[in-house]
Parts: structure tokens; C-alpha cells; sequence
């Protein structure tokens, strides 16, 4: 893992189109701005392991049987 040090308005660079930026620093929270190209995912960590989850349950879904018809 790379570990980084940022201040207040300082970024950071991922490839050529992700900038995150320190918008603000309180006690112990951070806020971060995030610029991503729409087809980039976002998400925080627990909001994606929740929908993680919820992927993971559907796959696991009984299928619906197919409706045999009758002649």
C-alpha cells in the first residue's frame, strides 16, 4: 500500500483522470473530493461491500422454473 501525506487543498494524481483532493480536516475525519470519470465506480468501502453482498445474493437466487405450456 502506498501511504501518502496531503494538507488541506493538496491532491492527489491516479492515472490521468482520477484527482483526489483534501477538502477538509477535522479531529480525526477527513473529507475528500473525488473527480472520476463517470464510468468509474465510487464508492465508499462499506457501501460497496454492501452492494458486494447484495450481487453476491442474487447470483445465489433460486431461478425461476420455466412455464411448461400445454398443447
Amino acid at each position: 500500500m502506498l501511504v501518502l501525506s496531503r494538507q488541506r487543498d493538496e491532491s492527489i494524481i491516479i492515472g490521468d483522470h482520477i484527482v483526489i483532493t483534501v477538502v477538509d480536516i477535522r479531529g480525526d475525519k477527513v473529507r475528500l473530493g473525488i473527480e472520476a470519470p463517470k464510468e468509474v465506480p465510487v464508492h465508499r468501502q462499506e457501501v460497496y461491500e454492501a452492494i458486494q453482498r447484495e450481487n453476491a445474493l442474487k447470483t445465489n437466487a433460486p431461478k425461476d422454473e420455466p412455464v411448461e405450456k400445454k398443447s
